[in-house]
């Protein structure tokens, strides 16, 4: 319509009805033909609402730097040399309104989501928070290596970022790319995690390149070329517990101090932000400022307790809990050295470079409250102490509450709610512990347990060897990094090792038997209570088996599936990736036989509380978490 004056010029006062409205009905149709021979990358709706509402740093420094008064920097994300795709998630792409095939078939396809290209709209920015790693604040961190696009409008509002699209002003030491194994790790996870039912940040594809950084996979001075890649990643926001400490003070251990330090009304408006955009019924029912933060804090509090419960209970470890690792929505963020437990085992880590346990499985909820504590001091004095700290004793309930809720479920445990219930979970884990792999029927499994027996031996006492040498020679040093709760752990270690080795196989498969004899007696018991006073007992039955069957996982993502599909990947045939994928989202796919056995026998057991001095079934040493 705008160029319709200087065609008519001023002179033209008068122009023929058929006229105009040839000349409108041509401009429609040629903005309707652009807008349809755009691709629906190209049409996607940005409206990023973050950058207006929240400061943006003015400089347009290159490099690493501090970024004071801020919680995001423009940057530009650097291109790939011949992108392509490894993997789509079809399902994450379809929350953007996206069609996964029309996005695999877009030739730029993988440069828009690789941040190769930008697409209209978008706006790349990287987001300013700080942390505290492994107890000790960091100081500035940031999105060293992610990079936000934008807010996508649709039914929804999602922000979309990619993960590995080069340097930031929060890179450190590091150069911002990401390698095919890492983002394939990511990639896999957050759907797995979804699929799961569990709260997760989603990934919507893996982009891969002739482009190349040099790592050194092991640290052991081997470093080698390896393919630069990226993960898109989508959520409602990427705001984290980390992002309101930008504002503290100097840290009374580390002397570092948030780069925003003083800087107490762009608190002010992240938390504004936060609660009008992501929990908007709080913004609605809490007309006092002090109520409102509270009644926030409170909801943090019980999402992280509700998340934390459902990692437990499919034997998820994140490995990296730090603060700024966190999602302030309760959502499964920033996936690194994670893993899942092959069998159970309570003081399981997945990251190796966490000697002392901080962040092991069992230690997972006490981390998470720990965490909590800290946003509630970066909230302050917006979130006053003593009302936090009350809502801090809500935790440990609410924790409980989730995690006896879902393993009623597992056990299908549906109709009561038994005082003896935590008793008999807590059972059954410690017999998946003390049997879970040690179970052995073979030959080879026998000589599997003495080579793990000889190895955990040498390492407990290689790093009890080391603490000691330690004690005697720098003896300030040692009462900084060691504690009578490591050592401890180690010596009990020890002295389990110990009695195993004394024990015959014959000892052993009796012993376990007989544990699990015991608790397999209890749950039936436990399942005869759940019939009673029920007129209806098949259809109870029945709930129970469908319950149970929803809520186990007959698919978990173990590290091993993990790495067959990266290294295929790295080999160039991105197929297994996809195919992970697909079994991941079909969890109703075929079992094998063995499987098949065992959920029969299960099912069969949950249905039918037989005698208790019945002997245990014979997948009953493979029970595990999940």
């Amino acid at each position: 319509m705008a160029y319709l004056g200087p065609r008519l010029g001023p002179s033209r006062v008068f122009l023929s009805g058929v006229s105009a409205l040839r000349l409108l009905s041509s401009a429609g149709m040629d903005d309707m033909g652009l807008a349809m021979s755009r691709s629906s990358l190209e049409r996607l709706e940005f409206d990023n609402v973050a950058l207006k509402k929240l400061p943006l740093d003015p400089s347009e420094e290159q490099g690493v730097r501090q970024v004071k008064g801020a919680c995001f920097s423009r940057v530009t994300p650097q291109p790939l040399t011949k992108p392509r795709f490894v993997a789509v998630s079809h399902q994450a792409l379809a929350l953007l309104g996206l069609d996964g095939e029309e996005v695999v078939n877009d030739p730029l396809g993988p440069e828009y989501l690789s941040g190769s290209k930008v697409m209209l709209g978008s706006e790349p920015a990287a987001h300013c928070y700080c942390g505290h790693q492994f107890g000790q604040f960091a100081g500035q961190l940031g999105d060293g290596a992610a990079c936000y696009l934008g807010e996508v409008k649709v039914p929804g509002r999602w922000e979309i970022q990619v993960k590995g699209a080069g340097l930031t002003p929060y890179s450190r030491q590091a150069d911002g790319r990401k390698v095919l194994r890492s983002s394939i790790r990511e990639f896999l996870c957050s759907e797995a995690m979804f699929f799961l039912g569990v709260p997760t940040t989603r990934a919507g594809s893996v982009v891969t390149s002739d482009s190349r950084v040099i790592r050194d996979v092991y640290y052991n001075g081997h470093a080698r070329h390896e393919r630069c890649s990226v993960v898109l990643r989508i959520a409602p926001t990427f705001i984290r517990f980390g992002s309101f400490e930008i504002f503290k003070p100097a840290d009374e251990f580390t002397g570092r101090q948030g780069p925003s330090y003083g800087r107490d009304e762009i608190r002010g408006q992240m938390i504004d932000y936060v609660i009008e955009m992501f929990y908007p019924e709080i913004q609605q029912n809490y007309p006092d400022r002090v109520e409102r933060n509270v009644a926030f804090f409170r909801e943090v509090v019980l999402r992280t307790a509700r998340l934390v419960a459902q990692w437990q209970c499919v034997g998820f470890c994140h490995g990296v809990l730090n603060t700024d690792n966190m999602s302030i929505l309760g959502l499964t963020l920033d996936y690194g050295p994670y893993g899942f437990m092959d069998r159970f085992d309570p003081d399981f880590i997945c990251n190796a470079s966490d000697n002392s346990g901080r962040y092991s499985y069992q230690a997972q909820p006490a981390i998470c409250r720990w965490n909590l504590v800290k946003l509630a001091e970066a909230l302050a004095p917006e979130l006053p102490p003593d009302r936090a700290e009350a809502v801090l004793e809500e935790y440990l309930d609410l924790y409980n509450r989730f995690y006896l809720e879902n393993m009623r479920k597992k056990l299908g445990l549906l109709k009561k709610e038994d005082p003896e219930d935590e008793i008999m979970i807590t059972k059954l884990l410690q017999t998946m512990h003390n049997t879970g792999g040690l179970f052995c029927d073979s030959v080879k499994k026998a000589t599997d347990l003495l080579i793990e027996i000889i190895t955990v031996m040498f390492c407990i006492c290689s790093e009890l060897a080391m603490l000691l040498s330690m004690a005697q020679s720098n003896p300030t040093l040692f009462q900084m990094i060691s504690d009578r709760a490591t050592i401890a752990r180690q010596l009990e270690r020890l002295s389990k090792l110990k009695d195993l080795m004394e024990t015959t196989q014959e000892e052993l498969k009796t012993k376990q038997a007989e544990d699990w004899t015991s608790w397999i007696t209890q749950y039936r018991k436990r399942l005869a209570r759940e019939l009673e006073g029920q007129s209806d007992v098949q259809a109870v039955q029945e709930e129970r088996v469908r319950v149970m069957d929803s809520t186990n996982p007959r698919v978990i993502l173990r590290n091993y599936i993990a790495q067959n599909a990266i290294e295929a990947a790295e080999n160039g045939d991105f197929s297994e990736v996809q195919r992970v994928l697909k079994v991941l989202e079909n969890a109703e796919g075929e079992r094998d036989e063995g499987e098949e056995q065992q959920q029969e026998a299960a099912t069969s057991m949950a249905r039918n509380p037989v005698p208790y001095d019945s002997k245990p079934p014979a997948w009953a040493h493979e029970i595990c978490v999940t």
